[in-house]
């Protein structure tokens, strides 16, 4: 693997947190393709381990991405150095809001803009949602998505507990899986 200055991870980061709308979850097919795709610093198998594990953690899945590649890439210095540039961008942009932007929230235009946004994110989310999906189309698969959305949409149990638990579901199904396939062989 390439060793990636702290300068190029702080501006890969700047990039993505300033020009992302949505939140972490649109930032995801950005991540994919920044740090997948375009400089090979996770391959792609690995991709979605790192995406479930940093979106388990408390926090912001931005940051906690950030401070994965920085800290997997550079250490303590490149988890600094991607965690400041991925939340630079809101804390200006949220500055600027605070500041000027309340005056103007129900101006036509400006609720236009954001509608518009708001659809963008939407498709955002969905797309990454839908590659995640097919990576991971099989029975077992298909069985723990429509269980979690059953548990959080149907019977409402909090996401917190539905994650434990289908980690726990996971692990016995797919060593399960993985002990019958070598007593077969």
């Amino acid at each position: 693997m390439q060793t990636v200055s702290l300068l190029t991870l702080f501006r890969t980061f700047l990039k993505i947190g300033a020009f992302t709308f949505g939140g972490g979850y649109a930032m995801i097919p950005i991540f994919e393709r920044e740090f997948v795709q375009r400089y090979g610093y996770i391959k792609e198998e690995e991709f979605g381990d790192v995406l479930v594990m940093v979106q388990s953690l408390p926090g912001v899945i931005a940051i906690n991405f950030a401070i994965y590649i920085g800290l997997r890439l550079r250490g303590i210095k490149g988890a600094i150095a991607s965690a400041v540039g991925v939340a630079l961008p809101s804390f200006i942009i949220i500055m600027v809001i605070a500041t000027f932007f309340f005056q103007y929230i129900d101006h036509p235009v400006v609720a236009a803009i954001f509608q518009g946004v708001r659809v963008a994110v939407v498709a955002l989310i969905t797309t990454a949602g839908l590659k995640f999906l097919k990576q991971n189309f099989h029975m077992q698969g298909i069985f723990l998505a429509s269980l979690t959305f059953v548990l959080v949409f149907s019977a409402g149990v909090h996401p917190f507990f539905v994650i434990v638990g289908l980690a726990f579901l996971g692990y016995v199904i797919f060593m399960t899986k993985d002990v019958i396939a070598r007593d077969r062989a």
